[in-house]
This record gives C-alpha cells, structure tokens and sequence, in this order.
C-alpha cells in the first residue's frame, strides 16, 4: 500500500495540476507588490512634414519649407500613496496562496484515499473472483455426484437439476465478479499511474487516529484542509473590502520627464529639449457611485465567506461521524462474519455426510455451500472496509498526506516556488527554466 501511494503522490496529475495552479498562484503576489514600485516608459518618434504658407492677399511670396521630425522621451512616474491599496492588494495575493496551498493539500488527501481505495477494492475484487471460481468448481463436483446418483436411484432428475442451476448461477457470478475486478484495476490504474502486480494485503492506519469520535472532530476542525482554505478566503475577503474602500481615498504620485524634439513642427535645426518633475495629489468627491457599490459588493462576498467556513466544519463533522461509524461497524462486522465462516464450514460438512446417508437432499447441501460463500465474500468485503474506512478517517481528519503516513517520498514543498518569485519584478522565464 505505501509503495502504492507513494507513486501517487510522485506522479498523479491531479496533485502535479494543483501544484502548478499554486505556483501560478504564487505569481500574484509580485504582481501585487508592482503598486509599490516606479513605471518607467520611453517613446521614439521620427516622421517626414512639408509645410507651404503664402499671403492671402497676394503680396509676398510662397514659403515652403520641409523637414524630418523626429524625437525621443522618457517618463517615470511613482505613486506615493495610494490610499493602502497596494498593501491591501498584497495581503489579499497572500492570502490567495496560502488558500491555494490549502487546496493542493485537499488535492493531496483525496488523491490519497481514492488511491488507498483503489488498492483494497483490488484485493477484495481478487479474493472474491477467486472464492467464486472456486465455489464453481465444488459445484461442478456436486452436479457430478449428483449425476452419479441419479445414475443409480438414489436421487431424482429434480436434484440433477438444482445441482445445473446452482452451477448455472455459480458461474454467472463469477462473471459479475471478474468485471467487477476489471473495473477495480482500471480505477487503480487510473489513481497510481500502473497497473497492479502481485499486491500485498493491507493493514489498517487505526494507530494514527484519534482515540475517540471528538477527538477526531477537533483534529478535524483544526487540521482539516477546507476549513483552513475557507478560512484563508475570509483573509483574502477581508483584504479586498479594504481595496475596494481605498477608491474612496486620495492618491498621490510624482511623474518625471524628459523631451528631446529636432525639427519641430518641420522646421530644419529647430529643435526642442524639455525636463519636467510633477506632484499631484487626487482627491476623489464622487465618481459616480460605482466605487460605492463595490465596497457593498465586497462586504457581502465577505459574509459569504464566513459562511462558507461555517458550512465547512459541519461538513467536516458529519464526514468524520460518518467514516467513524463505519469503521466501528466494519470492526464488528469482521468479527461476525468470521464467525459465520465457522459456523458455515461446520454446517456444510454436517450437510454433506447426512445427505450420504439420506437425511439432506441435494438442495440442502446446495443451500449450505451458498451460505458459506456468502459469508467468506462478506468476510472479504468487511476486511476491506476496515481498511477503507481507516483511511477514511484520517482524511476526514486532514491528515492523509504523505507526510502523515510517512511514505518516505521527497516531499513537495511550495515555499520554494514561493520564496523564488515573490520579489521577482523582471524576467520571462519560471524558476524552473520555462
């Protein structure tokens, strides 16, 4: 199981798609900090202009005179506050990241449970095709001794053709199961990246939960990967009420240039040269209401994201409730049917030495092999579901991740990417040489 998903979180695209969706993320916060910094731009201009003027009138001559325009300026302009805008626009990008970390843990903890999920619906689906070929084969042994004794008298056509119609159904099963198998593996395939070779059977992580249903709930509350996204989306929420506010705040910048112009207006050797340096300060009165609206919108967005944490937790309480009750049913279940595996392997070979001497029929010996199948397949489908169920738990909790079930991979680690870009104002290409 461990090798298995180990492979998984190395290799699914599900984990490697959210791992680029944080780093894109991650992008946001230089973009952020861009309000803090100069805007620098420079223009060129050249061009070709032919003037003519003469007298209305009819005295004097016609001037006519050409040149080639052309000139050049720079401009810098740096805002000096902007009403906490930008500082507000950065908390809200980091917020964004951390929520979108939250969200690949998420990622990480479902891909891990789908995958430990598909391990042991393998192996039950493989127990269970293999208890249905075998109960064939006992049932084409039963129809031929059937047949046997019908050959002498000892039993009726009726018991021959029960016996055909246990078989009939036997190998009917088994078909069901085989594709029930063929489903299994291509689901595991489709949650670890391979086929599955020769698995091991697995244990249960119980060691690694809670001792108890609340204290599985509080690990839950505090741990659990929706909750601390919900909750990175209330900061970012909180960020982008302020941003907005801050349209309702004056601004003020400083802008330097500098003009060099020849030939202006086409005038040859008339040329031009200008160096300036403004101050402004924008006060806004009122803008139309938009800016308004916008602070009404963003409250309203950020209500809705308390609520969404509220939602959050309930949910995350009834998922671990829910997997919490299944374990311990899966933990009863198993003892049970362990036991009716006895009791069956115990009936059936009763049935079968009385029906030699003619107090069972042949449909009661059928009826016992029936019932013993259906308790080993219960059996393996209860072992399954402890350690389903298991897993279950501890994903519910938050904690199914590489690290909490110690799989030994390298593991990702998006401060990284994070700390590579975060003061990156210039350059095309990613950390990693894209």
């Amino acid at each position: 199981m461990s090798g298995a998903l180990a492979r998984a979180y190395s290799t699914n695209p599900d984990i490697n798609q959210q791992r680029a969706a944080v780093r894109a993320r991650d992008e946001g916060v230089p973009a952020a900090k861009a309000g803090w910094l100069p805007k620098a731009s420079g223009t060129l201009s050249a061009g070709r202009q032919y003037s003519e003027a003469s007298n209305v009138l009819g005295q004097g001559g016609t001037e006519r005179y050409g040149g080639f325009p052309r000139g050049s300026s720079a401009q810098i302009t740096q805002t000096l506050f902007d009403g906490m805008k930008t500082v507000n626009n950065v908390s809200q990008a980091e917020s964004a990241v951390l929520q979108a970390r939250e969200v690949m843990r998420q990622t990480e903890v479902t891909t891990l449970q789908a995958g430990a999920t598909a391990y042991m619906d393998v192996l039950r689906d493989t127990a269970v095709v293999g208890l249905r070929l075998n109960n064939i084969k006992v049932l084409e042994v039963q129809l031929q001794q059937t047949r046997d004794r019908f050959q002498v008298g000892e039993v009726t056509r009726t018991d021959v053709a029960q016996s055909e119609s246990s078989l009939a159904t036997g190998k009917a099963d088994y078909a069901v199961a085989q594709s029930a198998l063929e489903t299994a593996v291509a689901n595991y395939r489709r949650q670890i990246g391979v086929p599955p070779r020769q698995l091991q059977p697995a244990q249960p992580i119980e060691k690694l939960l809670a001792h108890s249903l609340d204290g599985a709930i509080q690990i839950g509350i505090e741990e659990n990967p929706a909750i601390l996204g919900a909750l990175h989306q209330v900061d970012a929420a909180q960020s982008a009420v302020k941003v907005a506010e801050a349209a309702l705040l004056p601004t003020a910048s400083v802008q330097g240039q500098v003009l060099q112009q020849n030939d202006v207006q086409g005038f040859p050797n008339y040329n031009q040269w200008n160096a300036s340096i403004v101050g402004s300060i924008n006060v806004p009165f009122y803008q139309g209401g938009a800016e308004y609206a916008g602070v009404r919108q963003a409250k309203e967005v950020l209500g809705q994201a308390r609520l969404a944490v509220d939602s959050q937790r309930i949910a995350v309480r009834a998922a671990i409730a829910t997997a919490w009750g299944r374990l311990q049913s899966a933990r009863a279940s198993i003892i049970a049917f362990q036991a009716a595996v006895k009791a069956a392997e115990v009936a059936l070979n009763g049935v079968r030495e009385e029906a030699k001497v003619g107090q069972r029929t042949t449909l009661d010996v059928l009826n016992a092999q029936q019932v013993l199948l259906n308790a080993r397949v219960q059996l393996v489908t209860a072992q399954r579901d402890r350690v389903v169920y298991s897993y279950d738990v501890f994903a519910a909790e938050g904690r199914l991740t590489a690290e909490g079930l110690g799989l030994g991979v390298i593991a990702y680690d998006p401060n990284i990417h994070f700390e590579q870009t975060k003061n990156r104002f210039i350059g095309l290409d990613t950390p990693d040489g894209r």
